[in-house]
C-alpha cells in the first residue's frame, strides 16, 4: 500500500517569524508537509534563549521550529536582501510577524516582493493589526 502524501507537500514557505504566533503558524504548515525555511538574524531567534532549557537549548524554540530548515542572514546587509529576493522567487508563501513597518523599511514588503513573485502569498501576523491611530504613518 502506498503511503499517502501530506496535504501541503510541495509548498515552499519563507518564515521570518519569531516568538510564538508566527512560528506556531509555520510549524503547522511544516507538519502538513510544507518545506519551511526559517530566516534568523545572526543573533538568533529570541526564543532560543527562553526557559525551559534542556542542554542549553530552549524546549519552546525546539517545539515551535521542528521540521523547518534554517538560514542566518543579516537583513541590514544588501547582499542578504538580494538573497531573500532570490528565495522569494522560488517560494509560495511568506510568513512574518515583525512590528508593522519593519518589512517595508527592509525593502521586503508585499509590493516589492510581489514584483519578484506575483503568485506570492504574504502573511503578516500582528497582535493589534498593521495600522491604527498610533502607527508611524499617522504621526
Amino acid at each position: 500500500m502506498k503511503e499517502s502524501s501530506r496535504p501541503l507537500e510541495g509548498l515552499r514557505i519563507l518564515d521570518f517569524s519569531t516568538t510564538i504566533a508566527g512560528p506556531h503558524c509555520s510549524r503547522l504548515l511544516a507538519d502538513m508537509g510544507a518545506d519551511v525555511i526559517k530566516v534568523e538574524s545572526p543573533e538568533g531567534d529570541l526564543m532560543r534563549s527562553r526557559p525551559v532549557q534542556r542542554d542549553g537549548a530552549s524546549t519552546m524554540f525546539g517545539q515551535l521550529n521542528a521540521g523547518k530548515k534554517s538560514i542566518v542572514l543579516d537583513l541590514k546587509r544588501p547582499e542578504s536582501i538580494a538573497a531573500i529576493k532570490k528565495l522569494v522567487a522560488k517560494v509560495d508563501i511568506l510568513v512574518e510577524n515583525y512590528r508593522p513597518g519593519v518589512m517595508k523599511r527592509l525593502g521586503l514588503d508585499y509590493p516589492v516582493l510581489a514584483a519578484v513573485n506575483p503568485k506570492l502569498i504574504y502573511c503578516a501576523i500582528s497582535g493589534y493589526g498593521q495600522t491604527g491611530p498610533m502607527d508611524s504613518s499617522s504621526v
